[in-house]
């Protein structure tokens, strides 16, 4: 198993703005979030109560180009989102947002777990060579660009007088 875990504080927003936000994508919306970087983020089908909504996702996370597919298979609003990734079926990979509110905004914990168990262990290796060591410092430095812009960009939305 492959795993690699970013925390970042988010001032200026909530649980129940970020899952918003996560959970009714648009690319005007996610292009804004960070101009240049995020590409495109949108629903490709709504699933019944958000689990089983498919996204599709593109985005730069250093130098490279990620474009993915996944499916929304675990949702708690204003607490946690859990895609599983998908190319033709569903992949051994997870992306996981758990989400803390706290006095000065929220704390995101952005979780990436890769694997199989039993003998389709012996395939991780093959995950290895994708979510290498480099992939993983660059999605932690993404993410703790990412989260604290978004926080940015929804505070006039959340700020309370």
């Amino acid at each position: 198993m492959v795993t690699f875990e970013t925390q970042v504080a988010v001032k200026g927003a909530d649980g129940m703005a970020l899952y918003a936000f996560l959970m009714n994508p648009t690319d005007a919306d996610y292009q804004r979030w960070w101009p240049g970087t995020h590409l495109a983020y949108h629903a490709l089908e709504p699933g019944p109560g958000r689990v089983g909504t498919r996204l599709y996702m593109d985005e730069y996370i250093g130098r490279r180009r990620v474009a993915m597919t996944a499916v929304v298979v675990a949702a708690e609003p204003g607490r946690r989102i859990v895609w599983q990734l998908e190319w033709i079926v569903r992949l051994p990979v997870w992306v996981r947002f758990a989400l803390d509110d706290a006095p000065e905004g929220v704390r995101v914990t952005h979780t990436i777990a890769a694997g199989y168990r039993g003998f389709g262990a012996i395939l991780d290796g093959v995950l290895r060579l994708i979510l290498s060591p480099a992939f993983a410092r660059d999605m932690d430095e993404h993410v703790r660009i990412e989260f604290p812009r978004l926080g940015l960009m929804l505070a006039p939305e959340t700020a309370t007088a």
